[in-house]
């Protein structure tokens, strides 16, 4: 055998015996601990969302899931923790819609979410909660609006910081009254929530995730929310679009996705996991109870994840570009 087959021959043996390596490790998988990431606070909605599904997940793939919380600049920063880690499988990241709001947000963004991310599946739509300090004077949705627009200098509205879910639902519920509020960012929602209900600040929107205790501990004063039917776990709240706020629908989705490169045979694991944990009646109930659903077993799909971003990214970027709302 001359030199350069010999040459070959071996290549094509090193390389089969990658290959074998590689699905044995697929095999295997989990082997060890796994961290998911989530880019806010510990105890906000998101983190809520991720703590239910993980619990259940864990126990599908035989190994825990350590939630990992990377808060800051809304979320890019944790996302941005995902991008880097191995495609391994024991790096994964959920995230909610702010991951579409970014490329709009951000002027300097160091990764590309549909290039650098593996999608798994989409997890829930949360809907969003118009709530304000207890003894707001306004009665209902139409004299709140109303209130606002008479002391929109004296109103404070609370987020949980540039690019998170009560940021955008503020932006677009201002430009859909056409009236700016003071904004206060907080980092993170709880702190916000914890002012709200201090009455340092006024009025909120944020995920029923959050909001829904409050609510119902009546601690805040409820106007509406933001999906197109009624939340059943908060029955007695009308949809924006009840109240007088025509044709005003945001709902918060949460997706799950891995680093680019990460191998299909794990993904595939990590897919199987979440649907076992999104039809898990401890999920069902815990998300109904915080006015949500898992999301239909057809939208727990990798294909719809990576469309649903796509579209998102493309229908967020110039509302956010007409507001004129950016971050360095």
């Amino acid at each position: 055998m001359s030199l350069r087959k010999s040459a070959a021959a071996l290549a094509a043996i090193g390389a089969f015996a990658f290959c074998a390596m590689m699905g044995t490790a697929n095999a295997a998988y989990p082997d060890k601990p796994i961290t998911m990431f989530v880019p806010f606070a510990a105890g906000g909605p998101t983190d809520t969302v991720a703590r239910s599904v993980a619990a259940v997940m864990s126990k599908s793939l035989g190994q825990q899931i350590l939630i990992e919380n990377v808060g800051g600049a809304g979320g890019t920063i944790g996302v941005g923790r995902a991008v880097a880690a191995a495609p391994d499988g024991y790096s994964l990241l959920l995230m909610h819609i702010g991951i579409s709001t970014a490329p709009a947000l951000y002027r300097t963004l160091k990764y590309d979410a549909n290039k650098d991310l593996e999608p798994i599946g989409l997890i829930t739509e949360v809907p969003m909660t118009m709530i304000a300090k207890k003894d707001m004077p306004a009665k209902d949705l139409k004299e709140l609006i109303a209130y606002l627009k008479a002391n929109k200098d004296k109103v404070s509205y609370a987020n949980a910081g540039i690019g998170s879910a009560s940021h955008l639902c503020g932006m677009l519920f201002m430009s859909a009254i056409e009236t700016d509020l003071l904004t206060v960012p907080y980092k993170g929602t709880n702190p916000a929530m914890t002012d709200l209900l201090g009455g340092q600040v006024d009025l909120m929107c944020d995920q029923s995730t959050n909001t829904t205790s409050q609510i119902k501990g009546d601690k805040v004063k409820a106007y509406a929310v933001t999906s197109k039917a009624r939340v059943p776990s908060l029955s007695n709240l009308p949809t924006m679009d009840e109240a007088g706020l025509k044709g005003f629908n945001i709902g918060v989705w949460h997706g799950l996705w891995a680093p680019k490169g990460t191998p299909k045979a794990v993904t595939d694991k990590v897919n199987k996991a979440l649907q076992d944990a999104l039809k898990d009646k401890d999920v069902i109930e815990r998300f109904a109870s915080l006015g949500t659903a898992p999301e239909p077993v057809a939208r727990q799909t990798p294909d719809a994840l990576r469309a649903q971003l796509a579209a998102e990214i493309s229908k967020w970027a110039p509302i956010i570009k007409k507001a004129g709302v950016y971050a360095d």
